[in-house]
């Protein structure tokens, strides 16, 4: 099997201030990186207002939305967003649709019942509107009376999948063009996903990373150690596809916090580009081998530090 070279991008964190965008998004479309991920997380920054101004400032950069929980519009407004992004710049979109964290939909009354069927359902009919379907549609979670976009995209945009669970992933790997891996979603977890989803490599994927790469790996680890802390508090379904996750749960169980810094470094280069620029690349070359396309990369909430980031997310794109 040939392994492809990963596309190389960052993740516009959050808490960022939305004006930031235009600086970031430039920054990357100038400096040659490949794209830029919106986090479209519950109740932040909207993904669609910020991809649209990070489209309308660049002229080669791919901005996806990582990801359009399904259930927080109906999927005519979802497809009319999408459309209109395709507009604005043609063969540039990459979105991306999930379940969102299920609490958050609760919080606004738009928890499914069965969050699979709501999945399937929207990705459908967004699919068929998308491609300038007249949808009719009477389901559980969508209903859809003779509605055409007025302009659809001349060429669709692949449609990406941002799930974890198994079903759901199973799921993805029959009604989505590609996956969307939350972080920290190494090679392992990429491998993990592929099988789940029924797919062989070569699906696309694209894949939020864990980030920070500094002159001495042992200051990029205790960067990272209140992170991974709580990576390893909430105990999500990526970190425990770490080989070693049964070991790494053990020594800060019974070392706490101060012990992660002292992690082996092949740990550290499963679980994300932390360390080395070394160590990025080698962790780069794995997802590639694993099977990823595309790497966007966390850089740190704050927004200084953020910008000296995006000097090495460029050298990497680079690479």
């Amino acid at each position: 099997m040939t392994v492809q070279r990963a596309e190389i991008g960052l993740c516009f964190h959050r808490t960022y201030p939305p004006a930031l965008v235009t600086e970031f998004a430039r920054r990357l479309d100038v400096g040659g990186a490949d794209h830029l991920w919106l986090i479209e997380d519950c109740f932040y920054t909207a993904g669609v207002s910020l991809a649209a101004t990070a489209l309308a400032v660049t002229e080669r950069l791919r901005v996806g939305v990582g990801i359009l929980p399904v259930v927080a519009r109906n999927p005519a407004v979802t497809a009319m967003e999408i459309a209109t992004l395709c507009g604005l710049a043609p063969g540039r979109v990459m979105p991306g649709l999930g379940h969102g964290v299920q609490a958050w939909m609760a919080q606004m009354g738009a928890r499914a019942a069965s969050p699979l069927t709501a999945f399937e359902e929207v990705m459908d009919a967004v699919r068929r509107l998308l491609a300038g379907e007249t949808v009719s549609v009477q389901g559980r979670y969508v209903t859809l009376d003779q509605v055409r976009l007025d302009q659809p995209p001349a060429e669709p945009p692949a449609l990406l999948a941002g799930v974890q669970g198994p079903k759901s992933l199973a799921l993805a790997g029959r009604v989505a063009d590609g996956l969307v891996l939350a972080e920290p979603a190494g090679p392992a977890y990429v491998r993990h996903a592929l099988g789940l989803a029924g797919r062989e490599p070569g699906f696309p994927i694209a894949t939020f990373s864990a980030f920070c790469v500094l002159p001495e790996r042992a200051a990029a680890y205790r960067v990272m150690t209140p992170w991974l802390e709580q990576r390893l508090t909430e105990a999500g379904p990526v970190l425990r596809t770490l080989p070693f996750y049964d070991e790494l749960a053990a020594v800060y169980a019974e070392r706490g916090a101060e012990a992660l810094a002292g992690l082996p470094p092949d740990w550290w280069g499963e679980i994300g580009l932390i360390g080395t620029m070394d160590d990025a690349l080698a962790h780069i070359a794995a997802l590639e081998e694993a099977g990823a396309h595309r790497i966007g990369l966390w850089p740190s909430p704050d927004v200084d530090t953020a910008r000296a980031d995006l000097d090495v997310v460029l050298e990497l794109a680079r690479r």
